[in-house]
């Protein structure tokens, strides 16, 4: 099969590998397409260092292909699995999905939404749960704040949050203004021209780089400040160490910092995949890469560049 094969941190190339074969509970997928987002350079790149300690690969990678969101067609399924049976069109995560084929838990797999294509579903498992577990209590009517609102989560961030009848503001840069107003934003700040103003229930900071001291001040008491990842960190930690600093902050403050580590589980899948086909979010896909320019893919959302999702489509 064709494949994107990394064998050390830092390289990769456009290859051939043999076809995996499913084990118990999982299945094999005919892959159409798969996601991109910071995560997946951050384990081309390893860096931070601290991702090799966290189980992906000290010295090298311990899978040889990328890639983690995926969508495609059940062309096997392994011992004991019941869920899915061959021919069926299904999405989620594993390892390795910047291939013609990957292996796939199916704890990690739902049925793809109808009414949509392979391309969107691949964009919707990991930037889509994440926004959903981040916004886990908004109530109708409060105040939400998305920071990156533009980019994979945020997009999701905006409309999950409308979904549950809150009042949103997007803060993103000034080519994605448009995007984020025609997904659902109440409010559009261009981070570029004027930084955002008033105060919120819950701020979701999408990769940002503002202060803590910043976001708490934007936050009523009781509010909560979800934070998905961080890109202003360095080699090492990688901005850990501001998560780290959030949550010792908690009992002397009168909100609460939530550092957000994504679940990957079919019941959140499934959950996005109701949202989507009760048409209450729509995946918002930006640039589509082939296979055999997914390292261009790779290399668009780490400039930046991204609207949206960027998705590799094989």
């Amino acid at each position: 099969m064709k494949a994107v094969v990394q064998r050390r941190y830092g390289s990769a190339v456009f290859g051939e590998l043999a076809v995996p074969v499913p084990r118990e509970g999982e299945v094999l997928l005919e892959v159409r397409a798969a996601g991109v987002d910071m995560g997946v350079w951050h384990l081309l790149e390893g860096k931070p260092y601290v991702v090799r300690i966290l189980g992906f690969g000290f010295r090298g990678p311990k899978s040889p292909v990328p890639g983690r969101d995926v969508s495609g067609v059940v062309k096997e399924v392994g011992p004991g699995v019941t869920a899915f049976a061959v021919g069926d069109e299904v999405f989620g995560t594993c390892e390795g999905s910047f291939a013609e084929y990957a292996v796939a838990p199916v704890s990690r797999l739902a049925r793809k939404p109808e009414g949509i294509s392979f391309t969107e579903a691949a964009a919707v498992p990991i930037s889509g749960g994440t926004a959903l577990e981040g916004l886990r209590g908004v109530r109708p009517g409060q105040r939400v704040l998305v920071l990156g609102a533009g980019g994979g989560v945020g997009s999701y961030g905006v409309q999950i949050a409308k979904a549950l009848g809150a009042h949103v503001t997007g803060v993103c840069s000034t080519t994605k203004v448009e995007l984020v107003r025609s997904l659902g934003a109440d409010e559009v700040f261009d981070h570029t021209v004027a930084d955002f103003t008033g105060t919120y229930d819950l701020i979701l900071s999408c990769g940002g780089a503002r202060p803590l001291s910043r976001l708490r001040r934007a936050t009523v008491a009781g509010g909560r400040i979800v934070l998905v990842g961080s890109e202003d960190g360095g080699a090492v930690t990688g901005g850990f160490e501001k998560s780290l600093a959030s949550v010792l902050q908690n009992p002397f403050i009168k909100q609460k910092f939530v550092p957000l580590v994504a679940r990957e589980r079919a019941e959140i899948f499934d959950e996005l995949r109701v949202l989507v086909e009760a048409g209450r979010v729509k995946p918002a896909v930006g640039k589509v890469f082939p296979l055999s320019e997914a390292l261009d893919a790779i290399d668009h959302v780490y400039s930046r560049r991204s609207a949206g999702k960027t998705v590799v489509a094989i």
